[in-house]
């Protein structure tokens, strides 16, 4: 008797990685999970150690595997979903990184970016990758390595230094070092890769002082990557798909449409549109990026990056010890009518989309001696809703109108988020079914890629919703609450002003 066909994702996100296996119907057979450490050596930094990614990985595939074949599985291939832009560079020969991994959110390039804004580049690079110059993308990254760490600069130009963001190291890794690639939509992600004839660029190259000889390949998202050597699972299982980990969520989501949109609540949120097969730049300052490219067709979305989501609920968690769970803020959050007047605007390394000040920080407001857990809790998940209403109006602004939105992320379990969402975007919120959504994503990569499914509409006949949310709150109170948080963006934006 034939074993069922399964489909095994690697979600190696901010906080933690996950392995997750699928059936051909989408359904979770197992998932495994184990979280990272990070690391701040100074302020605005912020690193994790390569090899506990590694080590993360392969223990949670490993555990997945294992509860799968109890269960009559076969695991036919693998989809890897990443956090973005963050940057690793080893040694070819050894594999061994130079470096820490510099994660998304690290901030230590910012005088680079400025210096680099104040020649007039900014308009350049954001016409050839869709981005703007901020320490958030992997460019000034790498250039912080090669120029700070011994002789790496010397090796990174005769080849002997490779780099990656997580997908591409992993890959590497899991191929005992047989493959050096990426996929579009990571690369897309660099400051490196020209979206409009999908290639590395070569002023963008030269800007940054970055040898294309350490590049990897870039492939499509749904594409063969190589077979994991059969020493770090158990057997060699194909490596079938490849994503940024909020581009996997808009594939788990099924918005292959023009005007559907995601939205997904992590350490971040990142808002993403699909535009279709012609890339298209805001005026508002949102992101142009590879939403995904199939069978050599990319496809593109504008992007709307927050830095601090769920992060802030941590902050809540681990900073101010207010609650013990991310869960206990749909309680708290419940247990007032509002906050009292109280704002927080969660700019703990700056601020993204629509704003993109790094030099931002946050601010907490409207505390009186009545405010308390609940109040503060409240603000909080309230500053979510808020993030994203200036999204949307960016979006509007530039000619895009998304009706509905389909969210996911660890805050998406949050019913009371949900509905305050709605209510503040004025527009329905959707819940899928599956909430791993970023994992789902790749599986559907890896499952296209392996003939599980045949198209994209034979992936969007899977997808379900769970949960509905309508917006219900009067317009007077909402218009008064963006007032509220608008004032409070100015003060946060005027901190850096304020301090000199």
């Amino acid at each position: 008797m034939s074993k069922a066909p399964m489909l095994l994702a690697i979600d190696q996100g901010t906080t933690s990685t996950r392995a997750i296996v699928f059936t051909a119907n989408s359904e979770i057979v197992s998932m495994a999970q184990v979280e990272l450490a990070q690391y701040y050596p100074e302020e605005g930094w912020v690193e994790y150690d390569p090899e506990a990614i590694w080590d993360a990985t392969v223990q949670v595939c490993k555990q997945a595997l294992e509860i799968a074949e109890s269960r009559g599985g076969e695991v036919i291939g693998i989809g890897i979903a990443n956090q973005r832009e963050t940057t690793v560079v080893w040694e070819k020969e050894t594999g061994k990184p130079v470096y820490n991994a510099i994660v998304w959110q690290d901030r230590r390039t910012m005088s680079f970016c400025s210096t680099l804004k104040r020649a007039g580049l900014e308009k350049d690079i954001r016409a050839k990758t869709g981005l703007l110059l901020d320490p958030y993308f992997s460019a000034t990254k790498i250039s912080w390595i090669l120029d700070q760490i011994d002789q790496t600069r010397e090796k990174s130009s005769t080849g002997s230094l490779l780099f990656g963001t997580i997908d591409t190291f992993l890959i590497w890794r899991l191929t005992l070092g047989k493959v050096h690639a990426t996929d579009a939509t990571n690369a897309s992600r660099t400051s490196l890769y020209n979206i409009h004839n999908r290639q590395w660029d070569e002023d963008m190259l030269t800007l940054f002082n970055i040898p294309n000889a350490c590049l990897p390949t870039v492939q499509n998202s749904s594409a063969y990557y190589g077979d994991t050597a059969p020493q770090f699972l158990g057997c060699s299982i194909p490596i079938l798909g490849v994503a940024g980990d909020k581009q996997a969520a808009m594939v788990g989501q099924c918005c292959f449409s023009v005007g559907a949109t995601k939205s997904t609540y992590g350490t971040g949120c990142f808002l993403l549109t699909n535009t279709g097969q012609n890339p298209s730049l805001s005026s508002h300052r949102l992101l142009t990026t590879i939403a995904y490219q199939i069978a050599d067709q990319a496809t593109y979305a504008i992007e709307g990056s927050i830095f601090a989501a769920g992060a802030a609920v941590q902050w809540l968690r681990d900073g101010l010890k207010i609650i013990t769970r991310a869960e206990d803020t749909e309680t708290l959050a419940s247990l007032v009518d509002d906050t009292g007047g109280v704002y927080l605007v969660p700019a703990f390394t700056g601020l993204g989309a629509p704003y993109w000040d790094p030099s931002a920080r946050g601010l907490l407001v409207g505390v009186t001696q009545s405010t308390g857990r609940a109040e503060i809790a409240r603000a909080a998940i309230e500053a979510s809703c808020y993030q994203t209403a200036d999204l949307m109006d960016a979006l509007a602004e530039d000619g895009i109108d998304a009706v509905t939105i389909r969210v996911d992320g660890g805050m998406a379990a949050n019913k009371w988020f949900l509905q305050d969402l709605a209510d503040i975007l004025e527009r329905p919120v959707e819940r899928p079914y599956i909430m791993e959504t970023t994992a789902l994503g790749a599986a559907y990569l890896a499952g296209l890629q392996a003939g599980i499914f045949t198209s994209l509409d034979d992936i969007t006949r899977a997808w379900r919703r769970h949960s509905l949310f309508t917006p219900n709150l009067p317009i007077s109170k909402k218009e008064a609450r963006l007032a509220g948080w608008q004032d409070a963006m100015r003060r946060a934006l005027n901190t850096q002003d304020n301090a000199n």
